[in-house]
């Protein structure tokens, strides 16, 4: 599957993206209209020891709805809406009024499924921070976990954070398949201007490595 769509996140504003990688750099809290790390009180990851050894893939699922993604690292859960494309080919987002709700690309594979899952959130709204505000502060061998309603935990594993500026978007290399079943987390980055919005999209790109029975 590739895409090559516009994404509108925060309070309408459209998505853009940054060729620097983040992985290093501590994300904070959201303060208006900062840049990234504009916040005063610097965020703090869960502590955790990341394997060197990333997991091999894991076969793929049968597709079903993802219902809630958690990611332990970064203090997420979240449950899960679907998201189509609107008139002019733009992804949707889930509503501001709830900034805590990550969005599912429902046309595209299911996370587990054979292919690239995607699986969006607001970085802030103009009322404070929203789900994937930290999601720069990921880091490979970081664990994401999707409840499908399968009852099954599609268990994914980090293989890394980048941000990409606009003009240097790789399309076929965030959306495009891999033969194998990959989950990519997107939000906003970057800096942020009041008429241009955020500079740069951050992209967590993770692998399907193990599976789980909800209880």
């Amino acid at each position: 599957m590739t895409l090559s769509v516009t994404f509108s996140l925060v309070a309408g504003i459209v998505w853009v993206s940054s060729d620097s990688s983040e992985d290093t750099v501590p994300a904070t809290a959201a303060r208006g209209g900062d840049s990234v790390g504009g916040g005063r009180e610097p965020f703090r990851r869960a502590p955790h020891k990341p394997d060197q050894h990333v997991p091999a893939s894991h076969a793929p699922l049968v597709p079903s709805r993802p219902l809630k993604v958690a990611i332990p690292a970064i203090y997420i859960e979240a449950a899960v809406t679907g998201l189509g494309l609107d008139a002019k080919g733009r992804l949707g987002a889930p509503p501001l009024s709830k900034p805590k709700l990550t969005g599912w690309y429902e046309k595209g594979p299911s996370p587990g499924e054979d292919g690239t899952a995607l699986l969006v959130g607001h970085r802030d709204t103009r009322t404070g921070p929203a789900i994937f505000l930290n999601l720069n502060a990921l880091r490979r061998g970081d664990k994401v976990n999707v409840v499908r309603a399968d009852r099954k935990t599609a268990v994914f594993t980090v293989d890394a954070v980048k941000t990409y500026t606009k003009e240097k978007f790789p399309d076929d290399k965030v959306y495009g398949e891999t033969g194998r079943p990959e989950l990519r987390l997107l939000t906003c980055g970057g800096r942020f201007d009041e008429k241009a919005g955020y500079s740069a999209n951050v992209v967590v790109f993770a692998h399907l490595t193990s599976l789980k029975k909800t209880a």
